[in-house]
């Protein structure tokens, strides 16, 4: 395949990937906003009614891990990852070239470095979402009756899940999904910075007037 048609199907998948991250930024961002609906009603319902909205600490903790990581595929789409790119900076006013070298070479370890993770966490994913067997016969609890809501709901009561029995509980799955699933993408969005040669805003800014 010709050089060039391996760079337009490159930038078309790295588009894809963006738009994909774009969207998991738009659903972390709806969860930060039920997040301040909710710390809000615990406020009012703490103060008014002295009625403390029960789990909210739990439900913080869930949500800020989904969030995080939600977010953190569209932050590494827009060069936004915090880093330091002060030596990178000085050496791309006189070296543009070695600039987008090294460039590329902390991109592909922070590759690397993603893809680690979503390797690592992708079996933690996969021992808790089998927890619940959503799809296979339960070992113990209700078997399965036919009602797909009945089913469902018995299937998440027996997921491994964090928080309070009795105050707030949720299956763990979701949480580890987005950690792996994120993580994937990022590795993903930086091993195409690395073949395309993306760089930080800064760094083009000062690279084109070098030139």
């Amino acid at each position: 395949m010709p050089h060039g048609q391996v760079i337009r199907h490159a930038s078309f998948i790295s588009r894809v990937l963006g738009r994909i991250a774009m969207v998991s930024n738009a659903v972390g961002t709806i969860a930060v906003l039920v997040l301040v609906i909710v710390m809000n009603v615990d406020v009012v319902a703490r103060g008014i009614f002295n009625a403390p909205f029960l789990g909210v600490i739990e439900v913080v903790i869930f949500s800020m891990v989904l969030i995080v990581f939600l977010q953190l595929p569209d932050v590494v789409r827009a060069n936004r990852l915090t880093r330091s790119d002060g030596f990178l900076t000085v050496v791309a006013v006189s070296r543009p070239r070695l600039a987008r070298f090294l460039t590329r070479v902390v991109d592909g370890i922070a590759c690397i470095f993603m893809a680690i993770v979503a390797y690592s966490t992708w079996p933690e994913f996969v021992d808790t979402f089998t927890s619940c067997h959503y799809f296979t016969p339960p070992e113990f609890g209700p078997a399965f009756t036919g009602d797909l809501f009945t089913d469902l709901r018995a299937a998440t009561a027996r997921c491994e899940y964090f928080g309070t029995p009795g105050v707030f509980t949720a299956p763990w799955w979701p949480a580890r999904l987005a950690i792996a699933a994120s993580t994937g993408l990022c590795s993903l969005l930086f091993f195409f910075k690395v073949l395309l040669g993306g760089r930080s805003p800064e760094l083009v800014h000062l690279q084109k007037n070098a030139a």
